[in-house]
């Protein structure tokens, strides 16, 4: 086979037409991409409708350096990069013929496997190398129009996108962008996927009018949209929204459509899907698109130009996720196959606004398979249930984590409030952020043991995690409360910051209050780890096992599992 596929090569006919070897310019020094952002949001800004000359005059005027602007672009890029699906080809992948058995007279045995066997190998091919299947042998040349073909407009980068996301300050890909057009004209379709994030979309408006209308014509099936800014607030063309064969979408960087003037017939009728990331939408642009998804499953709004009121009316949805986020409200109204509900750093907001030290609503109606939630903010959120029980409980939850400020006296008399709502709690995870501002109040184990007796710690906690233990005397209250309350308690993992307990300090000693508990668990295992992690500033979450159904504990991310183990004595 190995002597068959040479002579093939030495007898290649000039190279294909399409996507074979695009002219690219030669490849320019490009930046390396920004350090990624900092986990806080500190004074998130929102800017809408502003051009970048008009951004640079007002930089200048204030005395900055023009590069702040890209760095900051390139800011909101990284992180939308971050969360975008990886393409389900590669470039770089190889293929060995080392385990191969020997084929006597180079007989082609590949090119006899039925055209059905085939046109799926070609699938899986970038697109150049999918084309390029058509000079291996006659057998092979109808095929590749035929497959599915998966289009990601990186690889077509002179590097094959090996430099990492395509950052603001480079060129502007135009060869890529004439390639892109050119396979989307030749290729009758249809599409496996198409990630499109290199290009500035506003210096190809009528090219990607013409992608949009030629990826709905031809049956795309998963889509990467990325708009590579200025604007940062470039409107999508409606005509996305009668896509009918998406299986998976993931917007970026844009205005979402004026879905009021959309044609009522359309939807999404096979979306499993979405992704929406740094874009600006109105509330009833989410609405819309959720009310035309009916097999929805995995929900993702990662990070929002404007404040978003996210209110979950869906009976498919099964997982979202909520991330960097201005939100307004969260209303889970009716979702009966929800299992997983996230939200991490995100900003309470009203309109544009963002509201500084404002908390926002977290509302749960009916979602009576929800298992897994978090991370809540006691403090900064108001959890409200209406669930249809006269407790105000979400008897369904077993899986829960919280963001606790235990130098905010406030925050820490919420908490009880908090666990009362979970009955059947079975595993806390509770993050200890730095307080930048000055203590405002401390509890002591009073507070906790005259409160009354919280259900899910008594009679269904399991396993307690507790990250960037910092030794204050409010934490160290709630671990022995949990120890001398936690009847069915098994585990303890308590994770010290590392900025607060260098490798000499005594541990132990530090921790005496809680090894003098009288534990009502037994059975109870303490474990103790010094944090690999420094200037930790907010819980660390992963959004691909978020949505792993496979992972049980989406929060139990084991990052201290390489860290210093420390000895109990």
């Amino acid at each position: 086979m190995s002597e068959r596929l040479s002579r093939s090569k030495s007898r290649r006919r000039a190279p294909h037409p399409l996507l074979h070897s695009p002219l690219l310019p030669k490849p320019n020094p490009r930046r390396r991409p920004p350090p990624p952002p900092p986990a806080a949001m500190d004074e998130p800004q929102v800017i809408i409708g502003t051009s970048r000359s008009d951004m640079l005059a007002s930089i200048e005027r204030n005395g900055r350096h023009p590069d702040t602007l890209d760095l900051g672009s390139n800011m909101m890029l990284y992180m939308v990069y971050r969360y975008l699906p990886a393409p389900p080809v590669s470039p770089t992948a190889t293929l060995s013929l080392a385990g191969a058995s020997w084929v006597p007279e180079g007989v082609d045995r590949i090119s006899r496997l039925p055209d059905a066997l085939l046109r799926d190998i070609i699938s899986r091919l970038p697109a150049k190398d999918a084309a390029r299947t058509a000079t291996l042998a006659s057998r092979w040349r109808p095929l590749w129009r035929s497959a599915p073909l998966s289009l990601v407009d990186s690889h077509l980068l002179p590097d094959g996108g090996a430099s990492g996301p395509f950052i603001i300050g480079a060129p502007s890909p135009r060869a890529v962008t004439a390639a892109v057009s050119s396979a989307l004209a030749a290729h009758p379709g249809p599409f496996r996927c198409v990630h499109l994030t290199c290009s500035t979309m506003d210096e190809h408006r009528g090219e990607m009018a013409r992608w949009i209308d030629t990826l709905v014509a031809k049956g795309v099936k998963d889509l990467i949209f990325v708009n590579r800014p200025w604007p940062i607030d470039l409107r999508l063309p409606a005509t996305l929204f009668s896509c009918a064969s998406l299986t998976r979408l993931y917007l970026g960087v844009w205005r979402l459509p004026d879905t009021a003037a959309v044609p009522r017939g359309v939807s999404f009728p096979n979306l499993r899907e979405l992704g929406l990331c740094w874009n600006v939408m109105e509330d009833r642009d989410l609405a819309f698109m959720l009310e035309r998804s009916p097999v929805l499953e995995f929900l993702v709004i990662m990070a929002s130009q404007t404040g978003v009121r996210v209110r979950l009316v869906s009976h498919s949805l099964r997982c979202v996720q909520l991330g960097h986020t201005f939100l307004e409200n969260i209303d889970v109204v009716d979702a009966p196959l929800l299992e997983r509900l996230f939200q991490w750093q995100t900003v309470a907001a009203q309109g544009c606004r963002v509201m500084a030290n404002r908390s926002f609503r977290i509302k749960i109606g009916r979602a009576p398979n929800l298992l897994v939630l978090g991370y809540l903010k006691p403090g900064e959120q108001e959890l409200v249930i209406v669930a249809g029980s006269k407790e105000n409980i979400v008897p369904s939850v077993q899986i829960l984590a919280m963001e606790v400020p235990f130098g905010v006296r406030n925050a820490i008399k919420k908490v009880p409030g908090f666990l009362r709502c979970f009955p059947n709690l079975e595993t806390l995870h509770v993050q200890s952020p730095r307080i930048r501002e000055e203590s405002t109040g401390k509890v002591n184990l009073k507070f906790w043991q005259e409160g009354g007796p919280i259900k899910c710690v008594l009679q269904s906690m399991k396993k307690l995690f507790f990250y960037e233990f910092r030794g204050s005397r409010s934490e160290l209250t709630f671990l022995k409360f949990i120890a001398e309350r936690g009847r069915v308690l098994e585990q303890m993992v308590v994770v010290l910051a590392s900025e607060c307990f260098s490798s000499g300090d005594n541990v132990n000693a530090k921790l005496k209050p809680l090894a003098d508990a009288k534990w009502s668990s037994k059975a109870c295992k303490l474990e103790l780890f010094r944090s690999p992690l420094t200037n930790v500033s907010g819980p660390r979450h992963n959004h691909e096992l978020a949505a792993d159904f496979g992972f049980a504990d989406p929060f139990d991310l084991k990052y201290y599992s390489k860290a210093e183990r420390i000895s109990v004595s």
